[in-house]
């Protein structure tokens, strides 16, 4: 018997790059190497038909050491219509071969971030529980987590009319703020 395909729901969402004097403020290293990074910035992206998260990507080499953590400035923004959140998700062969994890487990990428002043850059923390008990390296192109568009309701009363500026804590804090860090 076949199997009827159902119409994959899409939204008018997008990735972008963040602009350069942006990215370049995540950086203690040279203006060259900087520049070599942003301009490997690859755009998420799904890596099968079927597939519901949009790979993260890698621009330069990476090395999360047993035990320990780092932080991936992915130069990436997202713009998503008014009631949708992207999440951010480990890829799961990273977990489940080498231990890998979000710092925060999951990332809420909210809406209004795209707004921010630091223009919505998402940035990733990546934790090495060592439960393999070596550093982990990703080669640059390296999938390191994957993001995954979800529709979200609020309640009938909700008279919510705060404005974000900032990333990680932003919300509920007076302007300034950071990236968000996932």
């Amino acid at each position: 018997r076949k199997i009827k395909e159902k119409e994959t729901m899409k939204i008018n969402a997008a990735f972008e790059k963040v602009s350069y004097d942006i990215y370049k403020q995540s950086f203690e290293c040279s203006e060259d190497e900087i520049k070599a990074s942003y301009n490997a910035i690859k755009l998420p992206c799904r890596a099968t038909r079927g597939s519901a998260g949009y790979d993260f990507f890698t621009q330069t080499p990476i090395v999360v050491p047993k035990g320990g953590s780092v932080v991936i400035p992915t130069g990436i923004r997202c713009r998503m219509p008014e009631g949708w959140v992207l999440m951010l998700f480990p890829r799961s062969g990273l977990g489940f071969k080498f231990g890998l994890r979000l710092a925060n487990t999951t990332g809420v990428i909210d809406q209004d971030y795209y707004y921010s002043y630091n223009e919505g850059h998402i940035m990733v923390k990546l934790i090495n529980d060592s439960s393999i008990g070596k550093d982990v390296q990703l080669s640059p192109g390296s999938a390191f987590c994957q993001g995954v568009f979800l529709q979200y309701g609020v309640i009938s009363d909700d008279r919510t009319d705060t404005i974000r500026n900032g990333g990680f804590g932003s919300s509920g804090r007076a302007p300034g703020g950071n990236s968000a860090l996932v």
